[in-house]
């Protein structure tokens, strides 16, 4: 927007201030308005604990599950957790983009209490929570063929976060059983059948280190043959043309 579209943005409101009423109220009212928040005047002034920061604090852009940034959040401040004025700054501090914009659409001077800013958040976020799945689903999971050893645990893991109460006798069973049967892991864990779940996934961990090696070698050989494949193309090439301007078959 151009310099003189903004002063004629600013003059046109300046002349609605004044129609009908007094030019300093309306304009009072406006920048009493442009300044006000969700939160009360209350909260607003209250002062933060000495040496108290925000830095270390998760930020909402209003693309996650609002769940999971809740319990964040009140994990991060669980030594302030009485301080409820400041338990909303922070709170509000911390909301970016798309989740700002929204807190600000909220009435001005509506949230009193960190409950009240906790039950608006959630309601608002409700179609980002996560759908939580029954034990059964980790029966489907299977390491896939390129898949490596690190990225199944991972997947492996997240999967089961989803699922309420899920038994750490079912999850050992269904990590195994998604493992291919001829994996170095799939037969450790079949012969020390008795590991409980922490045991399980620190096999797999160990197993992982080796796979991520084997990769990483696989990885710098096929770059080591690169330039002989690359070279032996080139002179096949080359005795092709030789072949061909010696009216030789290839």
């Amino acid at each position: 927007m151009h310099a003189e579209e903004v002063e004629k943005l600013v003059n046109d409101r300046l002349r609605n201030l004044m129609i009908g009423g007094n030019f300093k109220d309306a304009l009072r009212r406006e920048v009493d308005q442009a300044n006000s928040t969700p939160i009360t005047a209350e909260i607003e002034q209250a002062a933060p604990p000495k040496r108290f920061s925000t830095s270390s604090f998760m930020h909402f852009r209003g693309d996650s599950n609002p769940e999971s940034h809740l319990k964040q959040f009140k994990s991060a401040m669980i030594f302030y957790k009485t301080n409820d004025e400041l338990m909303c700054k922070v709170f509000a501090m911390i909301l970016l983009g798309a989740a700002q914009d929204w807190f600000y659409t909220l009435p001005s001077g509506s949230i009193n209490y960190f409950k009240e800013l906790a039950y608006v958040f959630t309601k608002e976020y409700t179609s980002y929570q996560t759908i939580k799945k029954n034990p059964d689903h980790l029966f489907n999971l299977r390491k896939k063929y390129d898949e490596s050893l690190r990225d199944y645990i991972k997947r492996f893991k997240a999967e089961r976060a989803n699922i309420i109460g899920c038994d750490n006798g079912i999850a050992s069973s269904t990590f195994k059983r998604g493992l291919p049967a001829e994996c170095e892991l799939y037969r450790e864990l079949t012969i020390s059948h008795c590991q409980t779940l922490v045991e399980v996934f620190a096999t797999a961990e160990r197993y992982a280190l080796w796979d991520d090696d084997r990769i990483a070698a696989k990885k710098a050989v096929k770059q080591a043959d690169q330039p002989v494949e690359q070279a032996s193309q080139r002179n096949g090439r080359i005795n092709d043309q030789n072949r061909g301007k010696r009216g030789l078959q290839p």
